[in-house]
């Protein structure tokens, strides 16, 4: 049995056969040695996990958190830690249907559905990418700001140029694309590694916060911030990124090469969400210990946050790291959501754009509206549609997780690497309460 190899135009399960690859320009290009030491193996797939780690800890966290840890201290820790095993869950099916099928999310989707429902899924899908887009890009504004000073409206402006840097990167080789992420993650974590130890929290009362109440389902107020962190954390774009840029590894067509890439793929990620969930509990007891110890408990701007740092913890360089930081988080966040863009329209209109005009025309829908609220509301509007973002990608969330759950479970479509029932099971459960969750959401809206 593990020498059955599924021909490259094989379609059974499918109504068409595979067409070209996901994100095609760097399908394949990574090499995978077939033979020496399963370190060496697995190394060549350590970098996907990466770009989708970035989703879990982009700018829209940070409002979230801050605003989660300002308000209700170290409570909504157990939502980062319960949303980062979803997540873990969920990538883990995303390199499954990656690798199993050799198609990205989007492309099922458009192979499974009735034209209609694809279309209203493609729709939706671009709906979460420029909700993401949008927060990468105050974001990314708000760390200029707070660096160099630039105005927020030409902070957005700005922004639209990182397209250049992805296409040069890519043009050197999705390894350099790779890099980048990880060496701005690693200044991420040394800046907030200093940033919790000088607000010096109380650990017992972080450790507290990560078992579970029932305030947060019954409380409207933090219902609403726990759902925005959920939504801030399991990003539906990361589910059709992550399908997509696992394929960007040349790792055989065999079913032994296949089940030791899906292996080490799976690893990649859950390490590097592991990595994401200490960033993000680290913005979240950062704020608690700093704001809602002192009884600031009503700090949600970014922009509030960094400037109240360097009175409370005493050092000049801390709103500087938080700057630092925050700057990184939105250049990396404003790659994974270009590159998951580009996903999701090859894969569900199979309309190829070049790369640089698919990048311009993503980040101009998003800084459009960014713009229009920078301009003018200032601060405390980017905070409002900052945590508006994060709530509307946890509501786009399950006609994403649903069709995925579905995918990976069929048989017929999956082959030898259809899902375990036990891990069906678990992300179908996964599935029911994040759309729970959301219907409680749009109950006690309507009802206020």
């Amino acid at each position: 049995m593990d020498s059955y190899t599924r021909p490259a135009d094989e379609t059974e399960g499918w109504r068409t056969a595979r067409g070209e690859g996901s994100l095609s320009e760097v399908h394949r290009s990574i090499p995978v040695t077939a033979s020496g030491s399963s370190w060496r193996r697995a190394a060549a797939f350590v970098g996907p996990g990466y770009l989708v780690a970035v989703g879990y800890m982009d700018p829209g966290n940070w409002a979230t958190s801050i605003a989660g840890g300002s308000k209700f201290g170290y409570t909504l820790l157990v939502v980062a830690l319960v949303s980062n095993i979803m997540a873990i869950v969920l990538q883990s099916l995303c390199a499954r249907l990656a690798i199993g099928s050799g198609r990205d999310l989007a492309q099922a989707c458009r192979d499974a559905f009735p034209r209609p429902v694809a279309y209203a899924l493609w729709f939706l899908a671009e709906i979460a990418i420029i909700a993401t887009d949008i927060a990468e890009v105050i974001g990314t504004a708000i760390g200029l700001n707070l660096i160099f000073g630039i105005p927020l409206e030409i902070g957005v402006i700005i922004t639209a140029l990182d397209v250049f840097l992805i296409l040069y990167l890519q043009k050197l080789g999705f390894r350099w694309v790779e890099a980048l992420i990880i060496t701005l993650l690693g200044v991420i974590a040394v800046c907030f590694a200093i940033q919790v130890a000088l607000a010096d929290p109380d650990w017992g009362a972080v450790i507290t916060g990560f078992a579970p109440t029932t305030e947060i389902v019954t409380n409207p107020e933090m219902l609403y911030l726990a759902l925005g962190i959920l939504g801030a954390t399991v990003m539906p774009h990361n589910l059709y990124l992550h399908s997509g840029i696992v394929q960007t590894r040349a790792y055989g067509d065999t079913l032994v090469e296949k089940r030791q890439a899906l292996k080490f793929a799976t690893w990649d990620s859950t390490i590097a969400l592991m990595f994401a969930l200490m960033i993000n509990a680290s913005i979240l007891i950062l704020a608690a210990s700093t704001f809602y110890s002192t009884g600031r408990t009503e700090v949600v701007e970014i922009g509030e946050a960094h400037s109240l740092l360097a009175p409370l913890l005493g050092l000049a360089i801390a709103p500087t790291l938080f700057g630092i930081a925050l700057l990184c988080c939105g250049i990396n966040s404003t790659v994974t959501a270009t590159l998951a863009g580009q996903i999701v329209m090859e894969g569900f209109l199979h309309i190829k754009l070049p790369p640089w005009l698919r990048r311009l025309v993503t980040r101009a829908i998003a800084i459009v509206p960014a713009a229009a609220v920078t301009i003018w509301y200032g601060d405390s509007g980017t905070a409002k549609l900052l945590i508006l973002t994060q709530v509307v990608l946890s509501l786009q969330l399950s006609f994403a997780v649903f069709p995925l759950v579905i995918f990976t479970a069929s048989k017929e479509k999956m082959g030898p690497l259809v899902a375990p029932r036990w891990l069906i099971a678990f992300a179908m459960l996964i599935a029911v309460v994040i759309a729970a969750l959301n219907i409680k959401l749009l109950v006690d809206f309507v009802l206020n």
